[in-house]
C-alpha cells in the first residue's frame, strides 16, 4: 500500500519547502494530494479557491478556545492546494478539527514542533556555528541549491524525530492522519499520493501506514464513513463550533511579534519566495534603507554598499553561498549602527523585540515584517454576525471615517452609541472612544468617537462571529463570559464593570442578570459563604448602581428594581465591613473614605429603599469616630459621614480625637475632608486646625506637613484661596490670599530649609555670637 505513496515533510512557512512540493505534485500528478490541515474544510473546500490576497487563515472557535491555521503565498500547504488545482488532483485536509482535545492549549495549528527536539537542534546549531533554528535552517535549506533537498530534509527531520515520544495530542493526529493516507492510498492504486506534512510527524506517518494491513482499505477495519473517508470528529454535545476564513497579515504571522509558530520576517521570505536569495537582500537593504530615512535615520549609499559587503563576506565566513537573512541583518546593523546597541538583536535568539531596542534595530525588523494584510473575496461564507455589523454600520452611517459627535439623549444617538460599544466589548477595531460617561456617577450625556477603516475589522467580526449571530447576542455572550467562574475576592470590581459595560451596550435584560449577581454576591459576604469583599470596591460599586440608579436619563435603567436591591445590599454589608476595619496605625486609603461617602449620598438620595435608616447609619458613624482601634482617615471620615448627615459635633478642640498624633493629623483630616469638607472649612474649624499647627514645634510640623498637604488636596482652588485668606484675617494681615498657594519650592523643602536657620541661628546664640534678641529679629524677618 505504501509504495504508492509520496512523503514530503516541511517546515511550515519555508518557500524551499513550497518549492518542493509544487515540484512533486506538479511531476507526479497524483490521484489525491493529502495536506496537514483541518479536515473539516474538505466539505469547503471551494472557498479556499476562491480570488483571495493573501495570507488568509482557517479560523476555528468554539466555547474556550480558537485556533488559526495560517496560510501565506510561500507555505507548503497552500503551494500543494495550488499544484494539486493545476495537475487536477484532489486535495484534501487530513489533520482533526481545532475542537479536538490533541489541539487543547494550542492557538496555532503550524506550531511547529521544535520543542520536542529542542536538544537535537542546539546540537545541531552548535556544530554549525548558527545561533538558532532559524539560521539553521535557512543555511542548510533556503539558500542552497536546491538539488536533493528532498533526501536533506528527510535526513534533517528523521534526525531531529529520532524515537522521540510525540506526546498525547500528537500522537492522537499522527493517527487520525494515518487513517487518511491509508483509505487514499487504497482508492488512488497506481495513481499515488502525495502527502505533505510538518516534518516532524512523518517518520511517524510512515511507519503507522506501513504498519496497516492490506485489508485497511475495508471501510469497517478503519472505522470509514460510506464514501470511504475517515470521519470528522463533531464537537462536543452542546458545543457550538465553527470554522470560517479570516484574513490574516504578516504582522501577525511573524514569530518576532508573538506568533506561536513558524519562520521570522514574513516580508523577507515572500520576497525570498518570488525572486530567490540575491534578489531579496537587494529588495531588503532597499526597504531598510527607505524606511530609515523616512524616519530621519542616517543611511547613506556608502553605508548601504558596506552593508551589503559584510554580508557576503559573514555568509563566506558561515559557509554560504549567499548571504541568509541573518547574514544581512548582522550587516546592515553592522554598517548602520556606530554605538552599543544595549541588548541583543531579535534575530540572534527566539525573542522579539525588547523595549529600549536601537531605533534602527525597530525600523530593520518592521521592513522585513512587512505590512501585508490578506483580504478574502467577496462571496467567500461568513458567520451572521459579519452580515448583522455590517448592515448596521451601513444603516447608521458608522461605516466613515472621521469624528463622530453623538447625543446620548437622542435615540439615534443612543442606538449609534450602543452598537460601537457592542464592538468595543468584542474587541472590533474601527472605532476608538475619545470621550463619554465613564462610570454610573458621570453625568455627562455626549459621546465622541473616532471612526477608522481599518483591515482587521473583517477578521476581528469572523473571529467573534462565535460569539453570536448578531451583535447582542455576541456582546452579551462575552460579556457572560468574563464573570463565568469568576468568585475570587475581586469579583465585585468586575462585575461592577461588566454591568456598566452592559448598560452602554444596552443589554438591559442581560443587565438585570448582573445585578442579580452582585446582589448575589453581597449576600454571600455577609454570610461568610463567599469571599471578603473589600470595603473600597464594595463602596465603587455602591457609588455606581447609586449614580445609575438617580441620574439615569440615558441608558433607561433609573429606578431599575434589579438597582434598588444592590443598592439596599451594598449600603447595608458597607456598613458592617466599615464598623469591622481595625488597625490604628495602618496607612491612609482613600477607597475607605470614598466608600463611606457612597454610603452617605445613598442616604441622601435614596432612603427609601435601603434596609438601613439615618439613626442607625449616624449612630454607628459615631461609634467608628470615637474607637481608637480604628484607622485616623477611617475616624476621620466616619466623622463627617455624621456631621454631612446632620449630627453636627460640638465645637472645641475635642472634635479632634486625642491621643491622635501630629503624624496622623493629616491622615484624620483626610477622611473628614473627602465626606464634610464644607462644613469642616468653616471659621470656627479653621481657627481649631490653626491653633493646632500653630501650636507644633519645629519637628512636629516637618513630620505632619506631608499628610497635612495631602488633606488639604482635596479643596479646589477657590477653597482653597478661602482658606488662606482666613488665615490671613485671623492674623490681621492684608494681602492677596493667592500669593501663600503659589511657592518657588514645596512646603516640606521650605519648612525644613526654615529649620535649618533655627538651628543654625540657636548655635550661634549659643556660641556668644549672636544675641536672643537678634535671632528673633532674624527669624522673624526670614533673612
Amino acid at each position: 500500500m505504501t509504495s504508492s505513496v509520496t512523503y514530503i515533510g516541511v517546515r511550515h512557512h519555508s518557500p524551499a519547502c513550497a518549492r518542493l512540493v509544487a515540484r512533486t505534485v506538479a511531476r507526479l500528478r497524483p490521484a489525491y494530494v493529502l495536506i496537514e490541515g483541518p479536515a473539516e474544510m474538505n466539505a469547503r473546500m471551494s472557498e479556499l479557491y476562491l480570488r483571495h490576497r493573501l495570507p488568509i487563515a482557517v479560523f476555528s472557535s468554539g466555547p474556550g478556545f480558537s485556533s488559526y491555521a495560517p496560510f501565506c503565498a510561500y507555505s507548503p500547504e497552500w503551494a500543494a492546494l495550488t499544484a494539486a488545482r493545476a495537475a487536477e488532483s484532489v486535495p484534501l485536509f487530513i489533520d482533526l478539527p481545532a475542537w479536538h482535545p490533541a489541539f487543547r492549549h494550542r492557538s496555532n495549528r503550524y506550531a511547529d514542533a521544535e520543542k520536542h527536539y529542542a536538544a537535537a537542534v542546539q546540537r545541531l546549531c552548535r556544530e554549525l556555528r548558527a545561533s538558532n533554528s532559524d539560521e539553521l535552517w535557512d543555511r542548510m535549506f533556503e539558500v542552497e541549491e536546491q538539488d536533493g533537498l528532498e533526501e536533506r530534509l528527510t535526513a534533517y527531520f528523521d534526525l531531529l524525530r529520532g524515537d522521540l515520544d510525540a506526546g498525547e495530542g500528537d500522537a492522537a493526529r499522527e493517527r487520525y492522519m494515518a487513517r487518511w493516507i491509508s483509505a487514499a492510498a487504497a482508492k488512488a492504486g497506481d495513481a499515488g499520493v502525495v502527502v505533505v506534512t510538518g516534518g516532524f510527524h512523518t517518520s511517524a506517518l510512515r511507519r503507522l501506514v506501513a504498519a496497516e494491513p492490506a485489508e485497511s482499505a475495508d471501510p469497517a477495519t478503519l472505522d470509514l464513513t460510506a464514501d470511504g473517508w475517515p470521519e470528522v470528529p463533531a464537537g462536543a454535545d452542546g458545543e457550538g463550533v465553527s470554522s470560517y476564513l479570516v484574513p490574516y497579515s504578516f504582522r501577525r504571522l511573524d514569530a518576532f511579534t508573538g506568533y506561536q509558530s513558524g519562520m521570522p520576517s514574513p516580508e523577507y521570505y515572500q520576497l525570498l519566495w518570488e525572486h530567490g536569495p540575491e534578489r531579496a537582500a537587494q529588495e531588503v537593504t532597499t526597504a531598510v534603507a527607505r524606511r530609515l530615512r523616512a524616519r530621519g535615520l542616517p543611511a547613506s549609499t556608502a553605508d548601504l554598499i558596506a552593508a551589503r559587503t559584510q554580508a557576503e563576506g559573514l555568509a563566506r565566513l558561515r559557509g554560504s553561498s549567499v548571504p541568509t537573512r541573518v547574514d544581512l541583518l548582522d550587516g546592515l546593523v553592522s554598517a548602520l549602527v556606530s554605538e552599543d546597541l544595549g541588548r541583543p538583536v531579535p534575530w540572534g535568539g527566539h525573542g522579539g523585540l525588547t523595549p529600549g531596542a536601537h531605533p534602527v534595530v525597530v525600523e530593520m525588523v518592521d521592513s522585513i515584517s512587512g505590512a501585508r494584510v490578506g483580504r478574502l473575496h467577496a462571496q467567500t461564507p461568513a458567520p451572521p454576525l459579519v452580515h448583522d455589523a455590517l448592515a448596521r454600520l451601513e444603516r447608521l452611517g458608522l461605516d466613515r471615517v472621521g469624528e463622530l459627535d453623538l447625543d446620548l439623549t437622542d435615540p439615534g444617538g443612543l442606538e449609534r452609541s450602543r452598537v460601537l460599544h457592542q464592538l468595543r466589548v468584542l474587541g472590533i477595531p474601527g472605532a476608538a472612544r475619545e470621550s463619554g460617561p465613564a462610570n454610573g456617577l458621570d453625568p455627562a450625556s455626549r459621546e465622541r468617537w473616532r471612526l477608522a477603516r481599518v483591515e482587521r475589522r473583517l477578521a476581528a467580526l469572523i473571529e467573534a462571529g462565535a460569539h453570536g449571530a448578531t451583535l447582542e447576542q455576541a456582546a452579551a455572550t462575552v460579556l457572560a463570559e468574563r464573570m463565568a467562574g469568576r468568585d475570587g475576592a475581586d469579583v465585585l470590581p468586575l462585575l461592577a464593570a461588566v454591568l456598566f459595560d452592559t448598560v452602554l451596550c444596552g443589554l438591559l435584560a442581560a443587565a438585570d442578570q448582573v445585578l442579580a449577581r452582585i446582589v448575589d454576591a453581597l449576600a454571600d459576604s455577609a454570610a461568610g459563604t463567599g469571599p471578603g469583599a473589600n470595603l473600597g470596591e464594595l463602596g465603587a460599586v455602591l457609588a455606581a448602581a447609586l449614580g445609575l440608579w438617580r441620574h439615569d436619563r440615558v441608558f433607561q435603567v433609573s429606578r431599575s428594581p434589579g438597582l434598588t436591591h444592590v443598592i439596599a445590599a451594598a449600603a447595608e454589608r458597607l456598613l458592617q465591613l466599615a464598623e469591622a476595619v481595625t488597625g490604628p496605625d495602618a496607612p491612609t486609603d482613600p477607597a475607605r473614605s470614598a466608600a463611606l461617602a457612597a454610603l452617605r449620598d445613598a442616604v441622601w438620595h435614596a432612603e427609601s429603599v435601603l434596609t438601613l435608616d439615618r439613626a442607625a447609619v449616624i449612630a454607628a458613624a459615631a461609634r467608628m469616630a470615637g474607637d481608637q482601634h480604628i484607622p485616623p482617615d477611617l475616624r476621620g471620615a466616619a466623622l463627617g459621614l455624621g456631621w454631612s448627615l446632620g449630627a453636627v459635633p460640638e465645637p472645641g478642640r475635642g472634635v479632634i480625637p486625642p491621643g491622635l498624633g501630629v503624624r496622623r493629623l493629616g491622615d484624620w483630616l483626610a477622611g473628614l475632608f473627602v465626606l464634610a469638607r464644607e462644613q469642616a472649612s468653616g471659621p470656627e474649624m479653621i481657627g481649631l486646625l490653626d491653633a493646632v499647627v500653630t501650636g507644633m514645634a519645629q519637628e512636629e510640623f516637618l513630620a505632619a506637613l506631608p499628610a497635612l498637604r495631602m488633606a488639604f488636596a482635596y479643596f479646589p482652588p477657590r477653597e482653597k484661596q478661602g482658606v488662606a485668606q482666613a488665615l490671613l484675617d485671623r492674623r490681621g494681615l492684608r494681602g492677596d490670599a493667592r500669593g501663600l498657594l503659589r511657592t518657588v519650592v514645596s512646603p516640606e523643602e521650605f519648612a525644613r530649609v526654615r529649620a535649618g536657620e533655627q538651628a543654625a541661628l540657636a548655635e550661634l546664640v549659643e556660641a556668644g555670637l549672636l544675641s536672643a534678641r537678634a535671632q528673633q529679629i532674624v527669624a522673624g524677618a526670614g533673612i
